[in-house]
């Protein structure tokens, strides 16, 4: 099968597509034939190695694995001997390591039905950037009906799915983006939405009972401004610096929250086929639609990781494999 792999660290031109042996699925696997996969900030840090504490994960010297991609949708191939729930010809989507592949084993508690109103392209840009938004929110944050909720970064992977899930939750959703997303932002269902390039939404007065923190570019002394004086801030940025990256924020975060009564926290989704059964039933009601920037093939995923390197995606990007 063709598969996405790099040998060692660096820019994008460090990705090769590659024939490998098709693997495998394991007693509680599932072999998903892929149709589509996306593409996510994690594999851009990946590949270039970055911050430097990821590679004791990674590989010290060089990649260990050299294999990308987190999201897929597809059809299942063949079962592991223990699975259950599935069988061949299924349509599915989920989360795994190594989805920009033809072919990938994935454990069965990563997969759920692909939502049948969208396409498969559509369904691979949920997974990784859906669970991020609704578990941050629902779970980390107490997320409620009412909740004065601001999201910098509304018009990315994580900020288009986050913005229409606290909307669905019945919040009240303040927008942060550039001015060529404004009109996108509000159409997703942003009550309100913070040109950056004009206004500056740590200083306009306003307080929030929540704020998620999809970009990592801001101080925290800036955001605890726009916080409500009890309400709570979830960072999922990347945070500064090669070395340590999100350490710091953490750092601070657990800091900050000892002496003051606002919560600071950082988040990393987790991998839950019952969330992304959740999220199947808001795109099927209508609440979620999965914003799509751009579709590149398998053989321009190099391409595409240089685009999202950027910073300038509008919603998500989609491979079809």
């Amino acid at each position: 099968m063709r598969a996405v792999r790099y040998e060692r660290y660096g820019p994008p031109e460090v990705i090769q597509l590659r024939q490998v042996e098709t693997p495998a699925p394991a007693d509680d696997e599932v072999l998903v034939k892929v149709q589509a996969a996306s593409v996510n900030p994690l594999d851009w840090h990946s590949m270039r190695g970055l911050p430097y504490v990821a590679r004791l994960q990674l590989g010290v010297r060089k990649p260990s694995r050299g294999m990308l991609g987190a999201d897929l949708a597809g059809i299942v191939e063949t079962v592991g001997g223990s699975v259950t729930g599935y069988r061949m010809g299924d349509e599915v989507f989920g989360t795994a390591v190594g989805t920009l592949a033809e072919y990938v084993a994935v454990p069965q508690g990563n997969l759920a039905p692909k939502p049948p109103s969208i396409g498969f392209g559509a369904a691979a840009a949920v997974p990784v950037a859906g669970l991020t938004a609704l578990q941050s929110l629902r779970d980390k944050a107490g997320l409620e009906s009412g909740h004065r909720v601001l999201v910098n970064g509304a018009a990315g992977g994580v900020g288009t799915f986050a913005v229409q899930i606290a909307r669905s939750f019945g919040a009240e959703v303040t927008g942060v983006c550039s001015t060529p997303n404004v009109e996108l932002v509000r159409s997703i269902g942003a009550y309100e939405v913070v040109d950056y390039n004009r206004d500056d939404f740590a200083r306009t007065g306003h307080r929030y009972d929540l704020i998620l923190d999809a970009v990592g570019n801001r101080p925290i002394s800036d955001l605890r401004r726009a916080l409500a004086p009890s309400g709570t801030l979830v960072m999922i940025g990347p945070g500064a610096g090669k070395w340590i990256g999100p350490m710091m924020l953490m750092l601070k975060a657990a800091t900050w929250s000892r002496f003051v009564d606002q919560r600071m926290l950082w988040f990393l989704s987790q991998h839950s086929h019952d969330d992304l059964v959740a999220l199947s039933d808001l795109i099927e009601a209508g609440k979620v639609s999965p914003v799509i920037d751009r579709t590149y093939r398998l053989a321009e995923v190099a391409e595409a990781i240089a685009y999202l390197e950027e910073g300038h995606a509008r919603g998500k990007v989609v491979i079809s494999v």
